[in-house]
């Protein structure tokens, strides 16, 4: 466990170096918004449509590890809303919570860790984890929520999914790229080394921005922030694990790495989703604060327990 905590110790060093720069004036909010807006929208982009141009979609489309995957995320949902509405909350913070408790960082830290502690062979498999966060679990959040406001579930909710959907750039750029992969074509050498170049900002730009933003987040509720945080950190993977493992019977590797995945902390989009909706901003972003905090030590275990 000790060498991979040395192994991921470079990626939270860059998310303390922004937080940081942001901590000390150093560097603003309206800069660590620029940033995330490039790194979304142009680094992040571009490595992602570079590995799925190099991938085939039949080889790593994998239904037993989606149902797994996505079973595990159904039972945590279900639970972080259940002890929710216990509270006594509302159910648009419930619902707030419960993704919270099941959507990871995997975008801006999953995708380039994993990639580089577990291998090359990762990339499929996270991908996977992102488009059913993407999909399953961004389209829920919108439906229960809009849901709720009108009182019953209208055509406007898909039309709203539609949209969220079909501009988020993850999604564009994860399907333009199997797009370009089922042509059969290699992607040319000057546009290869492109995209390369540019997916490369997106790393250390992604967890310096994850630092700065932290930064400028208030903390509100840390008793709940700490239970969201144990939700996402252990219950996440550990359910996960059981269906992966148990249930549906996914290979060792991708299941390690599913696993993994899960292990992730709070995402950042989940405080934009709150912000949008007005829903319990504050909360969520303690939630992300102390999960990635505490990830540190968390997800270095699970590398290193799913690594053997």
């Amino acid at each position: 466990m000790i060498d991979v905590l040395l192994q991921t110790l470079p990626f939270f060093a860059l998310i303390g170096l922004g937080f940081g720069a942001a901590a000390r004036g150093f560097f603003p909010p309206e800069a660590t918004a620029y940033l995330t807006r490039f790194v979304f929208y142009f680094a992040l982009s571009a490595m992602l449509f570079r590995f799925a141009a190099n991938l085939s979609l039949g080889e790593v489309l994998d239904w037993p590890f989606i149902w797994a995957y996505a079973s595990g995320g159904i039972v945590l949902y279900a639970i972080a809303t259940v002890i929710a509405l216990l509270r006594k909350v509302g159910v648009e913070e419930a619902a707030v919570e419960a993704q919270c408790a099941v959507i990871g960082n995997t975008g801006f830290l999953g995708v380039p860790m994993l990639a580089l502690l577990l291998g090359e062979a990762a990339i499929g498999p996270v991908m996977l984890v992102l488009a059913v966060d993407l999909f399953l679990f961004g389209s829920l959040i919108v439906i229960i929520i809009t849901g709720y406001r009108d009182g019953r579930v209208s055509p406007k909710i898909l039309a709203t999914i539609t949209k969220g959907l079909t501009t988020n750039p993850m999604i564009v750029s994860i399907g333009l790229g199997f797009l370009w992969s089922a042509t059969g074509w290699a992607l040319p050498g000057p546009v290869d080394r492109f995209l390369e170049l540019l997916g490369g900002a997106s790393t250390p730009g992604a967890l310096f921005a994850i630092g700065a933003s932290l930064a400028i987040k208030s903390a509100e509720r840390l008793s709940v922030a700490s239970w969201l945080s144990f939700a996402k950190l252990v219950l996440h993977p550990t359910l996960v694990a059981f269906f992966a493992l148990v249930v549906f019977d996914v290979a060792a590797y991708p299941a390690g790495v599913m696993i993994a995945a899960s292990a992730l902390p709070v995402a950042g989009n989940v405080y934009i989703l709150a912000q949008h909706y007005g829903v319990a901003p504050h909360r969520v972003s303690t939630a992300i604060l102390v999960s990635t905090l505490v990830s540190i030590l968390t997800v270095s275990t699970v590398i290193a327990w799913v690594s053997v």
